[in-house]
């Protein structure tokens, strides 16, 4: 037998060379510690976040969680990082509508839907983000009628300079009593897809897809049982009406945050309508042609052969546009909308923690696109082609 000198050795050369590496990146990083660490000390500076409990005394106009000008520092950027959470889950939601939409309308054969997606994509596509907030905040928001000239949509809904006014619920005084089986009926759905995951595992053939509607009778079920015991619904609806000089009832946005959303649903949507439409496009020709020799309309072509092969090519760049809006909505501060860049911004002006700061958006941004990434990664390997 013969042997191979360790330092000839193609693997052990390769582990070196990552062994250097890291070594390497961890003297840059201590060196940038103990230089950055050195000049605060000759300023008189310290690093440190006992400054966090300090009364904040600012007032932040818009607030998901309780919150008034006696709490301290951490209260006010955690105000921060949940309305920003607040704007990237629902402009994450709408945004994936409105792309999807528009990406098919760019492959429609009607020619005045085709160049209208055409339009709105060339359009929002090469106009700066920051512009467009503040068209939609100083351009269209703030001309809108006051309260008493009110523009009233069905629902009724209400636009307003002041916000546009939705309808909502709240809830009744048995809403307690139905909490139980609400949750009852979310983990039953959550069991049984974990059931039929490992039936399907263990199955020799196929299960009919009339076990999906397990997913839907039994939570039913489980609420149906709650509605014998406790008839009261747990939940009304909640309607604006015009009480004096505002509004009362619904739910309100702001137009701050109308504005943000509208501006990173439409600007967002752009992109993710042209990756739709390189999804749709990237499936081969005979996969609809298939389709169409069986007798399916162009709608069950679509939604069953076509989007769900689609999926594999758009949902990896889909991720990256998801990443985007959500620290797209930093641009907030140019609109007064207070997110937890703009709020950062306030604790930075009265306290001078300058690198606390910057630690503090830094880790909360990564910690939101890690978590956007996991959830899209895990979606994206049920999605992928598995080659034999």
């Amino acid at each position: 037998m013969i042997y191979k000198a360790f330092w000839r050795d193609i693997r052990f050369l390769q582990m070196l060379a990552q062994g250097i590496f890291v070594i390497l990146l961890a003297l840059a990083a201590g060196y940038l510690y103990v230089n950055v660490t050195a000049n605060l000390q000759r300023q008189g500076l310290t690093v440190g976040y006992g400054f966090m409990k300090n009364p904040a005394s600012f007032d932040i106009g818009e607030s998901y969680i309780p919150y008034q000008a006696s709490d301290p520092y951490q209260r006010a950027l955690i105000v921060g990082v949940v309305n920003t959470l607040v704007v990237s889950l629902v402009g994450i939601l709408l945004t994936t509508i409105v792309g999807v939409l528009v990406g098919i309308a760019r492959l429609s054969t009607n020619w005045l839907v085709n160049k209208l997606a055409a339009a709105y994509v060339g359009v929002l596509r090469n106009t700066p983000l920051i512009i467009q907030l503040m068209f939609w905040y100083f351009g269209v928001i703030l001309q809108l009628p006051s309260v008493k000239q009110a523009i009233e949509l069905p629902g009724p809904a209400f636009l307003t300079n002041r916000g546009i006014y939705l309808p909502w619920t709240e809830t009744t005084a048995t809403f307690p009593a139905w909490r139980m089986y609400l949750i009852l009926a979310i983990i039953s759905v959550f069991v049984i897809w974990f059931v039929l995951q490992i039936a399907r595992s263990r199955a020799s053939i196929p299960l009919s897809p009339s076990w999906n509607l397990s997913y839907l009778v039994i939570p039913v079920l489980i609420l149906w049982l709650g509605a014998e015991i406790q008839p009261a619904p747990p939940i009304t609806p909640y309607l604006p009406e015009l009480a004096g000089l505002n509004f009362k009832g619904g739910l309100r946005l702001t137009p701050e945050f109308a504005a943000l959303l509208f501006g990173l649903v439409l600007y967002t949507g752009a992109f993710i309508a042209e990756i739709v439409r390189a999804g749709i496009l990237a499936v081969s020709r005979g996969q609809v042609e298939a389709a169409r020799s069986l007798g399916l309309t162009n709608g069950q072509t679509l939604r069953l052969i076509v989007f769900p092969q689609a999926l594999r090519v758009i949902i990896p760049p889909l991720t990256s546009q998801y990443l985007n809006l959500a620290k797209n909505s930093s641009l907030a501060i140019a609109i007064g909308y207070p997110d937890l860049f703009s709020i950062a911004g306030t604790v930075f002006n009265q306290t001078g923690a300058a690198i606390e700061i910057i630690v503090v958006m830094m880790l909360s941004y990564l910690s939101l696109s890690l978590f956007t990434s996991l959830i899209m990664n895990i979606y994206n390997s049920r999605t992928r082609l598995v080659e034999r």
